[in-house]
């Protein structure tokens, strides 16, 4: 059964994606840079907030954890709870209570209530994610639907290149709040661009618990979902902690530096990637996991050392810039016959990693230091390319079977 099927008209349409089309997608990319700038515009500035509001780095954390748990609990609720609703509206209900949420933090005097901001950050975060990786297919013709993932996967690596710096340079020169600030004035830019340039997006058939439970069957998806939680867990457990990694070696100034360089990597890895992954889809992840790994040692191994930090951190963003596509392109071609609910899952288990990752990290780096939880990292890491080989080995036996079909059905 086919969740979303393409109602939409501009689906349907034949021959090239159109400009609309295109603008469509950026707005949406729009958004994801909203999204991704808000959800983790905390990483740069932990040691101000944590100092401001009276708390140690390891509870600072959970602004990243919090939202995490969130978006797990609402990837898959929300959008069983929209049935048929037209995505379009979603899109626009979601991004408002983005607009909330970063107001409540600009605005809080305690880490109860940042909290409660951030948790409003995470319920819409869940929500917008499952939509945007299931609906990007939708906005542009089929041949033109990884391009679409690409560009919309684009907000993610220019959140890290411009978003998240930009944010701790603000608090550089200003407050922590006013990072806050200006990204709510963010988010209402990408809430006007969703209004003016979304398309409606029609749901065919409500989402349903039934199509969760077909797709958990399946050994493919769950040891897929185990990959990407494993590598997206060694990510989050050391990235959320990188600034007091930073900040024995480099001053506030040169830790946007590498912010900025980390992200910028990334927005080219992201788009050389977007040309290979249809072909390569396999080796890409693999590279790419092995560049993490690289990333991770050199952190672990060279730590004190600028020169090998920094190779580190460029070296990180190649990996973390191209990851997240490679990844949606696996579950959406694992899952393709159940898009919403592959997405949905797909948001969760990235948004439990996240939560658990920096929840982990946090505990470590405040009883055994953050050399640690880089170790952490490291283990999970490894563990994800294990799965990976994992995987490789169980498509052998599906593609000999397809062989001998194949073979069989020419005898006869």
């Amino acid at each position: 059964m086919q969740i979303d099927t393409p109602a939409n008209p501009i689906s349907l349409e034949e021959g090239s994606t159109s400009v609309r089309q295109w603008l469509a997608v950026i707005a949406v990319a729009v958004s994801a840079f909203a999204f991704v700038t808000a959800e983790f515009l905390p990483v740069g500035l932990l040691p101000q907030i944590a100092q401001d509001l009276g708390v140690s780095t390891g509870v600072a954390g959970l602004m990243v954890t919090t939202p995490g748990v969130m978006a797990a609990i609402f990837a898959p609720t929300l959008i069983v709870s929209a049935g048929r609703m037209d995505r379009r509206y979603v899109f626009l209900l979601l991004t408002a209570v983005l607009l909330i949420a970063n107001i409540v933090c600009a605005v809080s005097t305690s880490m109860p209530v940042m909290l409660i901001g951030r948790a409003l950050l995470g319920a819409a975060l869940g929500g917008f994610w499952t939509l945007a990786t299931a609906a990007a297919p939708r906005l542009v013709q089929a041949k033109d639907a990884a391009r679409a993932t690409a560009t919309i996967l684009t907000g993610v690596t220019c959140a890290t290149v411009i978003g998240v710096p930009l944010g701790t340079f603000i608090a550089s020169f200003a407050s922590w709040r006013l990072s806050f600030a200006a990204t709510a004035g963010l988010v209402a830019v990408a809430l006007v661009a969703q209004a003016l340039l979304v398309p409606s997006l029609p749901s065919a058939s409500a989402l349903r618990i039934a199509d969760f439970k077909t797709l958990l069957r399946r050994p493919h998806t769950r040891m897929s979902m185990l990959m990407v939680a494993l590598v997206f867990g060694a990510h989050f457990s050391t990235y959320t902690y990188i600034a007091p990694l930073l900040e024995q070696d480099f001053s506030l100034s040169t830790i946007t530096l590498l912010l900025f360089g980390f992200g910028l990597i990334g927005f080219f890895s992201n788009a050389l990637m977007s040309m290979a992954v249809s072909n390569h889809l396999k080796k890409s992840v693999a590279v790419m996991v092995l560049l993490l790994l690289g990333a991770l040692s050199s952190m672990l191994l060279l730590e004190h050392s600028t020169i090998g930090e920094t190779a580190g951190m460029l070296l990180w963003g190649i990996a973390f810039g191209a990851l997240p596509l490679c990844f949606s392109v696996w579950i959406q071609r694992g899952t393709a016959d159940l898009p919403e609910a592959g997405s949905a899952m797909f948001v969760s288990i990235i948004q439990v990693a996240i939560a658990a990752g920096s929840a982990v990290g946090g505990a470590i780096v405040d009883r055994a230091g953050v050399h640690a939880d880089f170790t952490l990292g490291l283990g999970l890491a490894v563990l994800g390319l294990v799965t990976l080989q994992r995987l490789a080995a169980l498509e052998r036996p599906a593609r000999n079977a397809s062989f001998k079909q194949a073979c069989d059905a020419s005898l006869d």
